[in-house]
């Protein structure tokens, strides 16, 4: 499905249902040069379960035209916009590694826009390697390396996977090889500059979940909690097992923690 959000045409995926504003809305927010089908179990698990959701490609990644934003703010806005033109007065934002500072950064800005918050592999600052910033810029085929095994729990480099006669990793070289040049380092260097401080945090007016792999390396279990600590009331559930790309390790795990979280 597309939308038009700031004069261009933008992808959203509706989990298999037609979208309907009047329903509640769950809009899905992937990470760095990531698109919408990381969350195609969560997605249409949601759609075909009195939900109206939108798991979206940012500007610049997947189907969505349009350059990538240069910060977390600008990609906030542009959520905002899409839900001005989707006539989405509230949704539930769930975001991932910079997809969850993105949801962050709207829970703190447009309060009043927000049902229910759900960040996964979260981390305030989200600070990323010199190492790893250098070779998103300069040898992109590095850096995907890098994060593919940065990005998963050991057992994943050992070909296991959820789903049989697939392997995780290979999926995700794949994807980050399909991003537009230069959006993988656009988006590292957003993560790098993301700031909050309590003021923004104490804003946050939403019920707020946070869902950690417990063997996550890019976001560990404490940078996780300690963003908990930071926001009233906030749960966490932690996935034992489970690294960075939590959506594709232990997709069931993860949906079961919104089930419990995000209800109509």
């Amino acid at each position: 499905m597309k939308f038009l959000v700031q004069q261009q045409p933008a992808f959203v995926y509706t989990g298999g249902k037609e979208f309907d504003a009047a329903k509640p809305s769950i809009i899905f927010v992937h990470g760095a040069a990531n698109d919408h089908s990381v969350w195609t179990l969560q997605a249409r698990y949601f759609a075909h379960h009195g939900f109206s959701v939108l798991a979206v490609d940012l500007p610049g990644h997947g189907k969505s035209f349009g350059a990538a934003k240069a910060t977390v703010a600008q990609y906030a806005d542009w959520l905002i916009n899409l839900c001005d033109n989707g006539a989405i007065q509230r949704a539930a934002f769930v975001g991932h590694s910079m997809g969850s500072l993105i949801a962050l950064d709207i829970g703190a800005r447009y309060p009043q826009r927000v049902s229910q918050l759900a960040l996964l592999g979260c981390s305030v600052p989200m600070p990323v390697s010199d190492v790893l910033l250098d070779a998103a810029k300069n040898n992109p085929n590095d850096a995907f390396a890098m994060l593919n095994i940065w990005g998963h729990a050991p057992q994943s480099k050992w070909a296991a996977s959820p789903t049989p006669g697939t392997s995780m990793m290979m999926a995700y070289k794949r994807l980050l090889e399909q991003s537009q040049p230069g959006v993988l380092a656009s988006d590292l260097a957003a993560c790098q500059a993301f700031v909050m401080y309590e003021a923004s945090f104490n804003k946050i007016a939403a019920p707020t979940l946070l869902i950690s792999g417990g063997r996550d390396m890019m976001t560990p279990p404490k940078a996780n909690a300690s963003v908990a600590r930071q926001i009233a009331g906030a749960k966490l559930v932690a996935l034992e097992n489970a690294g960075h790309s939590m959506m594709q390790e232990a997709p069931s795990a993860v949906l079961d923690a919104l089930k419990m979280f995000i209800k109509t």
